[in-house]
């Protein structure tokens, strides 16, 4: 595991933990020229934890220690990281922190689980506002709010680069897993991406986005059309989550499909929110759902 230098003052260290999830596993990135910004520490290994200190110069420090948001494969390197550099590590806030009114009411039920793993224990030194602008020698970034894939997710913003963490990948789409995954939040984060002019995007999995709008909108118009397809099916008859999966993900990895059931079950309760949709019974993320 080596540093890949992307352009000036930035670089990506990959860390070894690919998965169908993870791609080739998870990238952090290193931002400045003296002061490095160390973006997505990653998952507890130890070599990769030699990986980021070894590309550490001998007239740098590593100042920053910033997460897009915290499920295993991102945050829990943090703290060592910290720990042997003296950085503060910065987020938005806790693994419970910023889910909508609907959302945390639903985890309070015991709607949870099914993610890509959430590290319960993280805490960041400091909560990062969204708008902030982090300064260094050498750079500043802005930070984001942009939930969606979790409701603690932020991107961060530095000449021209965004770094999208899971929201925007080149490859895939986004996991998004009540309670910690909000559909509406997504919606909304891409459309405030859209509104900008960054030139690229670097996401936390695989390679940069170059044509961020354009990936900006097939995302909106994904969602657009599995929406299109589960309320298709409702109006046939009702239908738990695993069997609107069955029926509407049939072209992807067996594998998959546990995380593609609760992208649906995302969309189901966004029709719940709407009064597109509604559950048979009580919400749950086995029962049916019927079209309204």
């Amino acid at each position: 595991m080596t540093a890949v230098q992307l352009e000036p003052g930035l670089r990506r260290i990959t860390a070894p933990n690919p998965s169908p999830m993870t791609l080739e596993g998870t990238n952090t990135f290193l931002v400045g020229q003296r002061d490095l910004a160390v973006i997505d520490p990653g998952p507890l290994s130890d070599s990769h934890l030699a990986a980021i200190l070894a590309a550490v110069g001998h007239d740098q420090r590593i100042s920053h220690i910033l997460v897009t948001h915290s499920h295993l494969d991102h945050s829990p390197l943090a703290r060592a990281l910290s720990r042997a550099t003296g950085a503060p590590v910065l987020a938005a806030g806790d693994s419970a922190w910023g889910r909508s009114p609907a959302m945390q009411a639903l985890a309070e039920e015991g709607l949870i689980g099914g993610g890509e793993g959430v590290d319960p224990d993280f805490a960041p030194d400091r909560a990062l506002a969204d708008g902030e602008v982090l300064e260094a020698d050498g750079w500043q970034i802005e930070v984001l709010h942009t939930p969606g894939h979790m409701a603690n997710h932020v991107s961060f913003a530095s000449n021209g680069v965004l770094f999208s963490g899971d929201l925007v990948m080149g490859w895939s789409t986004s996991l998004i897993s009540p309670p910690d995954g909000d559909l509406t939040a997504f919606r909304n984060s891409l459309d405030r991406l859209l509104a900008r002019t960054d030139r690229v995007y670097h996401p936390a999995h695989g390679e940069p986005v170059t044509d961020p709008a354009g990936r900006c909108r097939e995302l909106l118009d994904h969602r657009a059309g599995r929406e299109r397809q589960i309320l298709a099916a409702l109006a046939e008859a009702p239908a738990t989550p695993a069997a609107l999966t069955a029926r509407i993900y049939t072209d992807i990895d067996a594998r998959l499909l546990p995380v593609a059931e609760r992208n649906v079950l995302a969309h189901l309760i966004d029709l719940v929110e709407r009064k597109l949709a509604e559950p048979a019974n009580s919400l749950s993320a086995t029962g049916q759902f019927r079209a309204l």
